[in-house]
């Protein structure tokens, strides 16, 4: 435990004065909203580098097909200087759609891995690290000619290089209770700025090379978070790293030009007593409490990811340029966090959550019954599912996040959606229901999201209560109704 004064003070209660509107936050959050653009532009670039390419190959005169037989002496690529050109992938699918499985089975492997060092060395400095070593596997790709040492490479970047993680628990936790919910919706303007960039470089930029370099030079950038933004204060407290904190708050109401009266010498913290991480997270799953937690985060993960991409792959109704589609399917994600920003603020996380797995249960089964000749309207509700597919992604993260103590948040929510890209996987195999029934695979989005948002009512609601520093103050929450946490 930390400081025992009858006077001490709490961390919370020094955000709430620091507001989410002052200069501190607005600055702090335009670099990491940057830095969220960047980001997403690396995670999603595969889609776009190992597009389907149009081809056909000859023997002399005589056209074959890819399962013909006689040797082809000539491919012919709609577009020569393509990823599938350059490496020679006609008639080998599954070695241009390997490219996206490798970046998503090396993020789903090391999501846990790049959680757990956040939590034992600091959501900032991870961050970076993880930002600089995409900026080297991306530019090293780009100069690649063996196929597959790319897709090594795709793999490892996956693995150890993604810093979303660690980018949105540093968000999370910058901020008082009463704002982590519009502050963390709100750093979905870099998803939505990144995806829309990614879309419009590759329209201006076609050469994948090219495109390559222009989409990850700039996670050069990350190097400068390390004076441009303060690292978590949560995660220094729980480090026994007061006086960094207390200097950072300093600063901030400085630069606010705010006055903190209260001593933050009597700043009240708890540290956890062991040392050892592995012991850590098993002191987490030793509580039933945090246990059942766990089990229903696993299921609003699988949900989310199922239901989510799975209403991206199979968008076949949007027609036009690709990259259009694309950045607009990328815009849904503006309008959905600030719904979910809306709500959260007014009726806590249980029943907003609720009700985006409800309502996108009523649409996804409702569009598998429209008359094709409704295209219009068709389009509508399934953009409207995407809307609300976008919503419970939102709010199940924060949700999670605010479950677990600061020791382990991000590793447990970082285990969470590891385990919740078996979603992500299945979703991809989902078309192939539409074979009996067009409609069937949204109905079954639409039965999974049901489910989850029955298995909501197993946790308490977090809305009203201080982020949990221990697992003590974790369990604490069940009985704890409004303000702090019950061992605060």
């Amino acid at each position: 435990m930390g400081d025992n004064l009858l006077d001490k003070i709490y961390l919370d209660d020094v955000l709430a004065k620091l507001s989410v509107l002052g200069p501190y936050h607005a600055v702090s959050f335009a670099w990491l909203t940057l830095a969220l653009l960047f980001e997403t532009m690396c995670y999603s670039s595969f889609m776009f580098i190992a597009e389907e390419v149009r081809y056909s190959y000859e023997q002399n005169t005589t056209t074959a097909w890819c399962n013909s037989p006689m040797p082809c002496s000539q491919w012919i690529y709609e577009d020569p200087n393509s990823f599938v050109a350059e490496f020679q992938l006609a008639c080998q699918e599954w070695k241009r759609t390997l490219v996206g499985t490798a970046h998503a089975a090396g993020y789903m492997l090391g999501i846990f891995f790049v959680g757990s060092l956040s939590d034992r060395f600091g959501r900032r400095n991870i961050a970076i690290v993880t930002g600089l070593t995409a900026a080297v596997f991306g530019l090293t790709k780009s100069f690649v000619s063996y196929y597959w040492i790319y897709i090594a490479i795709e793999f490892f970047e996956g693995a150890i290089a993604d810093p979303y993680s660690p980018l949105y628990m540093l968000i999370l936790e910058m901020v008082a209770t009463g704002s982590r919910a519009t502050f963390t919706s709100m750093s979905n303007a870099g998803l939505v700025l990144g995806g829309m960039s990614l879309a419009l470089i590759k329209w201006l930029v076609p050469y994948w090379r090219t495109y390559t370099r222009v989409i990850y030079a700039p996670m050069v950038f990350y190097i400068f978070l390390i004076i441009l933004v303060d690292e978590s204060p949560r995660w220094l407290l729980t480090k026994g790293k007061k006086n960094t904190v207390v200097m950072n708050i300093e600063n901030a109401a400085k630069l606010n030009k705010i006055e903190i009266k209260e001593n933050l010498s009597t700043l009240s913290y708890e540290k956890e007593t062991s040392s050892n991480f592995m012991a850590v997270i098993a002191k987490t799953f030793k509580s039933k409490s945090l246990l059942k937690r766990f089990f229903v985060c696993i299921i609003w993960w699988n949900t989310c990811t199922f239901v989510d991409h799975g209403l991206l792959i199979n968008s076949v109704l949007l027609k036009g340029n690709r990259y259009v589609n694309y950045g607009v399917i990328s815009f849904v994600r503006l309008p959905s966090a600030l719904v979910s920003a809306i709500l959260l603020n007014n009726y806590k996380r249980k029943g907003p959550l609720m009700l985006s797995f409800v309502a996108c249960t009523v649409l996804c089964i409702s569009h598998s019954f429209i008359n094709q000749n409704q295209a219009w309207f068709g389009i509508a509700i399934y953009m409207a599912s995407k809307l609300t597919s976008g919503m419970f992604f939102n709010i199940t993260y924060i949700f999670t996040s605010e479950l677990f103590p600061t020791y382990t948040r991000n590793s447990m929510h970082a285990l969470c959606a590891c385990l919740g890209r078996i979603g992500n996987i299945i979703a991809t195999q989902m078309p192939l229901l539409a074979a009996y029934w067009s409609g069937l695979p949204v109905v079954i989005y639409g039965a999974t999201s049901l489910v989850a948002a029955l298995v909501t009512t197993l946790v308490p609601d977090t809305a009203d209560v201080s982020l949990p520093d221990t697992v003590r103050q974790a369990e604490a929450i069940d009985s704890c109704k409004k303000g702090r946490t019950a061992s605060f």
